[in-house]
């Protein structure tokens, strides 16, 4: 069965995005992107909220075709195209570049998404994510941390009311300082009430 794994940057005090929704502070050069590629094209499908999607459909299905690209640029705007999108909204009417449009979270649909054939399933954006963790549809963890300290904003982790046991499988240090921490939901304490 394929896995479920959330994939998010955040800085070194705990922040997807600061207190203005901005993501200037991310350190993502042509190393990490590259690395991230790497990992993201062996994926089966994308899952993400309505905000996620229209911010990426409004830059990557034509992000190769600028000669000013790079190559990890152009690389990605191929992988996101061909890939498998499942967009979770209540308001979304229609999307284009292979997506499907979910209207809501239901662990029993997501299960069976899970069991179809394929790679498995990056989960991003800290909204959607908080309602696949709230319901323990989590398996993997790839957090990227960014040397940097905001100070406020907007944690990717909700207060579930669960205590989530962790196990870690990977870390990978990147010449630009960011830090990558792999971890993978503990078979023997899944879920253990606070």
């Amino acid at each position: 069965m394929r896995k479920i794994i959330m994939q998010m940057s955040v800085s070194l005090d705990g922040y997807f995005e600061g207190p203005d929704r901005e993501i200037d502070w991310h350190l993502v050069d042509e190393e990490l992107h590259l690395h991230m590629n790497e990992g993201l094209k062996a994926m089966g499908g994308f899952l993400s909220g309505r905000v996620g999607h229209e911010l990426m459909a409004a830059y990557w299905p034509t992000a190769d075709a600028d000669p000013q690209s790079s190559p990890a640029v152009a690389e990605f705007a191929g992988i996101w195209r061909d890939m498998p999108k499942y967009v979770y909204s209540r308001t979304l009417e229609r999307a284009d570049w292979n997506t499907t449009i979910v209207r809501d979270v239901v662990a029993e649909e997501v299960r069976e998404l899970k069991a179809r054939p394929g790679g498995d399933l990056v989960l991003g954006g800290a909204d959607l994510a908080a309602s696949f963790l709230r319901l323990g549809l989590v398996d993997e963890f790839r957090i990227y941390v960014h040397p940097v300290l905001l100070g406020r904003g907007r944690t990717p982790f909700p207060d579930a009311g669960t205590l989530t046991a962790l196990r870690r499988t990977g870390t990978r240090t990147f010449g630009n300082g960011v830090v990558l921490l792999q971890y993978e939901r503990a078979e023997a304490q899944a879920d253990v009430r606070r």
